[in-house]
């Protein structure tokens, strides 16, 4: 499958690229040395109007993941923090508009798209990362609704979403366990306690934060799709052809710490000549490239799968292969970037620290690229037989 950049992709590429050298990139080491939600980032996100950018033309959107991907990755060029913005609020955008009711799109969407509403999605338990089927948190059958109970981890941007889509385990009042199903928990629920930020290595900007619920109530009408875990299925295919949006910040960290190598090294001398003139650097640099081009070409490729309808199996391995590559080569062009700035990549003075810092957090979340491999690994030799956590 071929593709190709439309003048209308090339034209949101080169606005966005031009505020974010402007607008962004002064505020970035601030956003991650302070570890402040960057309010002023959201309200220029908000008025830029990328809210809704992946999404159908009726919200607002371009309904194309390529062009969401694009703007995703010239803003991690100079800030993670800022790209992760945009990508918080697709998350449960995307989730709700692939699984959930007519009524709560139309409750929930134009908010979202317009930025007056902020939403987060809850994964993640202390015994179940990776291993979704291991959520224990549990939603049992009350009149009119269910009960929540359980405690969640690392739910990225809980502090200040206006609601939080929570995975639990539907249980019956007979205690039949019926699957796992997305709740909208409004942040105001009885019962919900949003914790501590976490202290983070890296994306500091967006804070996650536990969340736990003792005996809170959720209405039938927010539940997302129909009970038994159909509805979860339809959500999490739905995130499954939004990975590129993760793979692309990883291409714009690559990217962005090319960018800070090529100007320190051309800018400082040793032994009497500039160091970009050290045969051994510059081959350095010529990897760093290649190795982010290669990068950036398959996660286009992927969105652009996604963008043609494609989905399912043909697309699992292709997602998981953009992430699982770009993130494992931002890491490394981090790495070797820090190397290029020598005891300067190691001081707080100069950012290519952060690029360091925000490339490890890629490569874990959102699927490890571990469990990446295993899908990549099951498309093309079968799937292994895996013990069922429930």
């Amino acid at each position: 499958m071929s593709y190709e950049l439309t003048d209308d992709q090339r034209e949101i590429q080169d606005l966005i690229r031009r505020v974010a050298r402007e607008k962004v990139a002064p505020r970035a080491d601030e956003i991650d040395r302070t570890g402040d939600y960057p309010h002023d980032m959201f309200a220029l996100l908000k008025e830029l109007g990328l809210f809704a950018l992946p999404f159908p033309a009726e919200y607002g959107g371009t309904d194309s993941l390529l062009s969401a991907c694009i703007a995703v990755e010239e803003l991690g060029r100079v800030c993670y923090n800022t790209g992760y913005l945009l990508v918080v609020q697709w998350t449960p955008f995307g989730a709700i508009l692939g699984g959930g009711t007519e009524e709560q799109k139309q409750r929930l969407l134009p908010g979202l798209a317009s930025g007056d509403l902020r939403g987060a999605l809850s994964l993640t338990e202390s015994q179940s990362g990776s291993d979704v089927s291991g959520i224990k948190t549990s939603a049992r059958r009350a009149e009119g609704g269910y009960i929540l109970n359980g405690a969640k981890i690392w739910c990225t941007n809980s502090h200040i979403a206006d609601f939080i889509l929570v995975a639990a385990k539907t249980v019956a009042e007979d205690g039949t366990k019926l699957g796992i199903n997305l709740f909208i928990v409004d942040r105001n629920t009885p019962g919900l306690t949003i914790g501590t930020p976490e202290h983070k290595m890296g994306a500091r900007g967006i804070p996650a934060c536990p969340l736990f619920f003792d005996d809170a109530f959720i209405s039938d009408s927010n539940r997302l799709g129909p009970e038994g875990g159909e509805g979860f299925k339809v959500a999490m295919e739905a995130l499954n052809t939004s990975r590129p949006l993760i793979a692309a910040r990883a291409v714009g960290l690559a990217q962005g710490a090319i960018d800070h190598s090529i100007d320190y090294i051309q800018n400082r001398v040793a032994f009497k000549q500039k160091i970009s003139e050290f045969q051994g650097i510059r081959w350095m640099v010529a990897d760093m490239v290649a190795q982010t081009e290669a990068a950036r070409q398959l996660v286009y490729r992927t969105a652009s799968m996604v963008d043609a309808g494609i989905s399912g199996r043909e697309l699992a391995p292709m997602a998981a292969m953009s992430k699982m590559f770009a993130s494992d080569v931002a890491m490394k062009v981090a790495t070797d970037a820090v190397q290029l700035f020598g005891a300067a990549g190691i001081s707080n003075e100069y950012p290519i620290n952060r690029y360091f810092r925000d490339a490890k957090v890629v490569q874990i979340i959102e699927g490890t690229n571990q469990i990446q491999r295993n899908i990549i690994a099951d498309s093309v030799l079968g799937r292994v037989a895996r013990r069922d956590a429930s």
